[in-house]
C-alpha cells in the first residue's frame, strides 16, 4: 500500500485560478490566470488552446476592443491600485508573453487612477481622479485620434457607466449619501449638465445599468424593496417597471449589447443559479447548467461579460472544490462550456464541502453560517475552530473556493464562515444593520457564533478568528471587545482604529467609507470608542498580522501602531510586511510564504 500525504495549504495555494474577463464574437475568451505568480492575460481559442499574452510586473486585467484585434490592458504597480491603461495588438499573436515595454501606452500617469469602465468600437471609457486626486471624472477616448471628451466631472466616486446605443447619452452611478447606495445620473457626452434620475439621498442600490434601447434603461436595484430585482426605467416618462424578481432572494441582471438578452443570477444564500432571459419575449427562461453547485459574479468573481453581438457570454465559476474556471455560455442554448479548468491539481485531495446553517441569535434574526468540517481525522487540532470573517463589510461569504479555508480544514480545524450583520445577499435590512453607530452589533455576532461552537463539535476554549480588510477589523475587535473568548487571531490588512484609518486612507476612498462607518467630523467619539486600538489593553490573545507596504486602502500604519502597543505590553504579536503588495497578497510567492506561517501560528496555539 502506498502511503498518502495529507494536503496542506501550499497545495491549495498552488492550484491555478482562471478568471474570464471578456469574449469576442468568434467565441475566443480573454482570461486571467495566476500560474505565473500574478494574474496575467491569456487568450483562449474556441477549443481552449491558450496563448499567454502578458508578463507584467504586477497583476492585470483587460477587455477586447469590439471589432478589432486589440485589448485594453489595465495594470498597476505593486498593488498600489493606481491603474494605468495600455493597448495590446493581437493581429499577430505574441510568440511569448509581452512585458510593459511592448504595450502601447494609452492613458498613463502613475500619480493617479485610471479605471477602465467600458470599451466601445473605437473608444475607451474610463474614470480618473487626476483632476484633484479625490473626485472622479469620466472620459471617452478615441483610439484613432487620442482625442478625449469629458462626460462627467461633478465629483464623487463613479461606480458604473453605460452609454446609449447612439452614443449621445449615458447613465452613470455614483456613490449616494446612504451606505451601500448609488445614485443614477443621466449624462450627455457633449457636456450638458447631468440630470438626476434618482435622488442622492435615496437609500437604494442601482447596479449594472445598461440600455435596452435609446430610452429604456435596465438596472438591478432594491429601490423600494427589500431584495434586488431587475427593473426597467423609461427615460422619457420616468416610469419604473419590474422585469424579473424572485421573492425573498437577490437577483442581478447583465444585459447583452443588443439590449434584448439578459443573463440573470439568482443568489440562494450564497449558491448561484443562472438563467438566460429574452426581455421582450414571454418564453420561459433558459437555465444555464453550471459545472456544479457554486458561484459566479460579484463580490468574489468578475461580473459576466458579453460578446458584441450577444452570441456568447463569458463567466468565471468557482465552488468550494473548484478554484476558478473560465466558462463560455452559448446564448442560444444555455450550454456552459468550461474553456479553462483549475481542477487538475486538486483531483487527489480530499476537500471539505460546506454545510449551511442558521445560528440562532438573541438579536432575533439568525446568522447565516457556512461550516467546513475538518478533513484530517484526529490529531492535535481535533476540536479546534477558526471563524473566518469576510471583508467589505458590504460583501458576502459565498460557495466559492478559498485556499485558506481548505488549508485550515486540512490541518484539522473546524472552519466557520458567518455572514454577520452588514453582509449582502440577505436583503437591505441585514446589510444595513451595522451602519454607522451600529458597528459593534456585527462584532456582537461573533460572540453568538462562539457560543454556538459546541453544536458543531468544536471546543470554545480553542477558537480563533481570521479575517482580511474589514474582516481584519472584526478579528481585532473580537480580540479587544471579547478577550475572554478567543485564543488567537490572524489579521490581514485590517483596521486597528476607525478614526486613524479614515484620516490616513486614500482621499478618494475617505468619503465613500465615511458613509458606512461614520464621519470624522460628526462621529469621532464613536469611531474611537469602536476601535480595537482603544481597547488594546484588553487584548491578551496572540496575534499574527499580514500587511502590504503599498496598501492604499488600509495603510500599513494601522498594523504598525497596534503591533507597537501590543509589544509594549509583551503580548505575542507577529507582523509580516511585504514591500511589493497592496491591499492583500496578490503574488503567489508571498501567499506561499505568509499563509503557511499563519497556519503554523494557529497550530501552536489551538493544539489540544
Amino acid at each position: 500500500m502506498v502511503a498518502t500525504v495529507a494536503p496542506d495549504i501550499r497545495d491549495f495555494l498552488a492550484a491555478p485560478v482562471w478568471r474570464a474577463m471578456d469574449v469576442d464574437d468568434e467565441g475566443r475568451l480573454l482570461a486571467g490566470c495566476d500560474v505565473p505568480g500574478t494574474t496575467q492575460l491569456v487568450e483562449l481559442a474556441f477549443d481552449g488552446t491558450p496563448t499567454w499574452l502578458t508578463d507584467l510586473p504586477g497583476g492585470c486585467s483587460g477587455r477586447y476592443v469590439p471589432g478589432q484585434r486589440l485589448v485594453v490592458v489595465e495594470h498597476d504597480q505593486d498593488g498600489d491600485e493606481r491603474q494605468q491603461l495600455s493597448l495590446l495588438d493581437l493581429r499577430d499573436l505574441p510568440a511569448e508573453p509581452v512585458g510593459l515595454d511592448r504595450l502601447q501606452p494609452l492613458v498613463r500617469d502613475p500619480r493617479f487612477l485610471h479605471q477602465l469602465v467600458s470599451v466601445r468600437p473605437g473608444q475607451v471609457v474610463y474614470a480618473t481622479n487626476r483632476r484633484n486626486g479625490v473626485d472622479f471624472d469620466v472620459l471617452i477616448r478615441s483610439l484613432r485620434t487620442g482625442a478625449e471628451r469629458q462626460v462627467y466631472a461633478a465629483g464623487g466616486m463613479v461606480e458604473g457607466v453605460a452609454l446609449a446605443p447612439s452614443g449621445d447619452a449615458g447613465v452613470l452611478t455614483r456613490a449616494a449619501v446612504s451606505p451601500m447606495s448609488e445614485q443614477l445620473l443621466l449624462v450627455d457626452p457633449i457636456g450638458e449638465p447631468a440630470r438626476e434620475l434618482t435622488g442622492s439621498d435615496l437609500p437604494a442600490q442601482h447596479l449594472f445599468p445598461s440600455f435596452a434601447s435609446q430610452s429604456r434603461l435596465v438596472v438591478t436595484t432594491d429601490r423600494e424593496r427589500e431584495h434586488t430585482a431587475v427593473v426597467e426605467l423609461d427615460l422619457e416618462s420616468g416610469r419604473w417597471r419590474e422585469l424579473i424578481s424572485r421573492p425573498g432572494l437577490d437577483v442581478s441582471g447583465h444585459l447583452a449589447p443588443s439590449g434584448s438578452r439578459l443573463l440573470l443570477r439568482v443568489n440562494r444564500g450564497g449558491w448561484a443559479e443562472l438563467e438566460l432571459h429574452e426581455l421582450d419575449d414571454e418564453r420561459a427562461p433558459i437555465p444555464v447548467a453550471l459545472p456544479g453547485a457554486g458561484w459566479i459574479g460579484e463580490p468574489t468573481l468578475p461580473s459576466p461579460t458579453w460578446s458584441p453581438s450577444g452570441r456568447w457570454s463569458a463567466i468565471s465559476f468557482s465552488s468550494p472544490t473548484v478554484p476558478g474556471d473560465a466558462l463560455r455560455v452559448d446564448a442560444l442554448t444555455g450550454e456552459a462550456a468550461t474553456v479553462a479548468s483549475s481542477q487538475g491539481g486538486l483531483d487527489a485531495h480530499t476537500l471539505s464541502l460546506p454545510t449551511l446553517h442558521e445560528v440562532p441569535s438573541p438579536a432575533g434574526r439568525p446568522i447565516p453560517c457556512w461550516v467546513y468540517a475538518p478533513t484530517a481525522a484526529g490529531g492535535p487540532l481535533a476540536g479546534s475552530a477558526v471563524v473566518v470573517v469576510h471583508g467589505g463589510p458590504e460583501s458576502q461569504s459565498v460557495a466559492s473556493f478559498n485556499p485558506v479555508i481548505q488549508g485550515l480544514a486540512a490541518a484539522g480545524h473546524t472552519v466557520l464562515v458567518p455572514n454577520v450583520r452588514g453582509s449582502t445577499g440577505y436583503g437591505r435590512s441585514w446589510y444595513s444593520a451595522d451602519d454607522g453607530r451600529r458597528r459593534l452589533d456585527s462584532v456582537a455576532d461573533l460572540e453568538v457564533i462562539h457560543a454556538w461552537l459546541p453544536q458543531v463539535g468544536a471546543d470554545p476554549s480553542r477558537a480563533a478568528l481570521w479575517g482580511g480588510s474589514y474582516g481584519g477589523y472584526m478579528v481585532l475587535a473580537g480580540l479587544a471587545f471579547q478577550p475572554q473568548l478567543w485564543a488567537a487571531g490572524v489579521d490581514i490588512v485590517g483596521i486597528s482604529s476607525l478614526a486613524s484609518f479614515l484620516r490616513n486612507t486614500s482621499g478618494y476612498r475617505r468619503a465613500a467609507r465615511e458613509r458606512e462607518y461614520g464621519s470624522l467630523e460628526a462621529d469621532l467619539d464613536f469611531l474611537e470608542r469602536a476601535s480595537p486600538l482603544a481597547r488594546v489593553d484588553s487584548i491578551r490573545a496572540p496575534l499574527f498580522m499580514i500587511h502590504g507596504a503599498n496598501d492604499p486602502r488600509v495603510p500599513l500604519s494601522e498594523a504598525e501602531q497596534l503591533a507597537r502597543r501590543l509589544r509594549q505590553r509583551q503580548v505575542e504579536c507577529h507582523l509580516l510586511v511585504y514591500p511589493d503588495e497592496g491591499h492583500g497578497l496578490a503574488r503567489r510567492r508571498n501567499r506561499l510564504d505568509a499563509y503557511p506561517r499563519a497556519l503554523q501560528f494557529l497550530a501552536s496555539h489551538l493544539g489540544g
